[in-house]
C-alpha cells in the first residue's frame, strides 16, 4: 500500500472531507468520537501519574530519560513489527504509514547518541515494558483489529503533546540544538501534524467495523494506558532509587531548606552565600504577580497538550 503522503492515497480532498466532517458531522458512533470519550478518563490518570507532572516540570533526569527512550525502542519494534504483519488486512492496512510514522529508526539513533555505537549490548526490556510488548504481539498475531487502539495511542500523542515534552526535554537535558537524543519526537515526512491527524481520523473512521468490535477496540486502547502508567510508575520507582545527580550545569541547586550557606551551588561554587542562589532567585521571581500568571497560563497550555501523549 502507498504512504499516506504518496499516490492517490494522500491529497487536499482527503483532508478537506475530513475537516468538514470533524466541523460538521461528527458522529458520536464514529470510532475516533469513541475512542476519545472512552479514553478521557485514562489520559487524566496517566497525565497525573508523578513521572509525567515531573517530566511536564522540567524535572528529568538524563539517567531516567535514557531509560524511558529504551522502553520506547522495544514498544515501538513490537508495535511496528506487527504493523508489518498486518499491513495487508482491511482492519488495519488503511492505517499503516511507515514512512510518516514508524519510529524504530529514529530511536536508534537517539540511542546510539545515548549509548552509543554498542547500544545493542548495553540495553535490556524492563518487566513493564515487557508485559506491554507481550500484549502488542499477541494482539497482532491473534486480533489485528486490536492493533489500531494501539497505533492511535501511540502515534496521535507522538504527533500532539509528545511535541511539548519534545521541548521540556531538550531543555530540560540541555541536548544540542540539532536534535541529537529526540530524534523520536522529529517526524521529517509529516510536513502537517494536524492534517495528518485528520486523515488518520479519518481513515479510522471509515474501517468497516461492527460496535463490538468499536467497543474492543476502545476497550483495548485504555489497557494501551494502563500499560504506559505501570512503564511511569516502574520509571518513577528507579528514579527514587537513583543518587542525586549534578545539573549539566556541572552543580545541585539549592533546594530551600536548612542553611542557604550550605547550598551546593555555594559550596562548590563560591563557598558563601549571596544573592545569586539559583534556588532563592527563582522564588522571589514566583512571587512576582507578572510571573505568577504568566506560569499559569504555560502550565495549562503544556497540560493540555500532553494530554494526548503517553510516554
Amino acid at each position: 500500500m502507498p504512504s499516506a503522503m504518496e499516490g492517490p492515497e494522500w491529497g487536499e480532498d482527503d483532508v478537506l472531507r475530513y475537516e468538514e466532517t470533524e466541523d460538521n458531522n461528527v458522529s458520536p458512533t464514529d470510532l475516533s468520537e469513541l475512542l476519545k470519550e472512552g479514553t478521557k478518563e485514562s489520559h487524566d490518570r496517566a497525565e497525573n501519574t508523578q513521572f509525567v507532572k515531573d517530566f511536564l516540570k522540567g524535572r528529568i533526569r538524563k539517567e531516567l530519560f535514557k531509560l524511558a527512550t529504551v522502553a520506547l525502542h522495544f514498544t515501538y519494534s513490537a508495535l511496528e513489527e506487527e504493523m508489518d504483519r498486518n499491513k495487508d488486512k482491511p482492519v488495519f492496512a488503511p492505517l499503516y504509514f511507515p514512512t510518516e510514522l514508524h519510529r524504530r529508526e529514529a530511536l536508534a539513533k537517539d540511542l546510539k547518541y545515548f549509548y552509543g555505537e554498542d547500544w545493542k549490548e548495553k540495553i535490556q526490556c524492563s518487566e513493564a515494558t515487557q508485559q506491554y510488548v507481550d500484549r502488542i504481539h499477541h494482539v497482532g498475531q491473534h486480533e489485528p483489529e486490536l492493533l489500531v487502539a494501539h497505533a492511535y495511542t501511540r502515534y496521535m500523542g507522538d504527533l500532539s503533546g509528545g511535541q511539548v515534552l519534545k521541548k521540556v526535554a531538550q531543555r530540560a537535558l540541555k541536548l544540542p540544538s540539532t536534535e541529537e537524543g529526540i530524534q523520536f519526537y522529529v517526524f521529517e515526512n509529516v510536513s502537517n501534524a494536524q492534517q495528518f491527524k485528520q486523515l488518520y481520523r479519518a481513515r479510522m473512521n471509515a474501517l468497516d467495523l461492527d460496535k463490538n468490535t468499536k467497543e474492543r477496540i476502545v476497550e483495548e486502547a485504555n489497557r494501551a494506558f494502563r500499560f504506559n502508567m505501570q512503564v511511569f510508575d516502574e520509571l518513577d520507582k528507579i528514579g527514587r532509587s537513583l543518587p542525586e545527580e549534578a545539573q549539566d550545569g556541572g552543580f545541585l541547586v539549592h533546594d530551600g531548606k536548612g542553611d542557604i550557606r550550605k547550598c551546593p551551588y555555594y559550596a562548590d561554587r563560591l563557598g558563601t552565600a549571596g544573592p545569586g542562589c539559583p534556588f532563592h532567585t527563582a522564588v522571589g521571581l514566583a512571587r512576582q504577580p507578572l510571573v505568577q500568571l504568566v506560569l499559569a497560563a504555560c502550565v495549562a497550555v503544556a497540560a493540555g497538550a500532553v494530554a494526548w501523549y503517553i510516554l
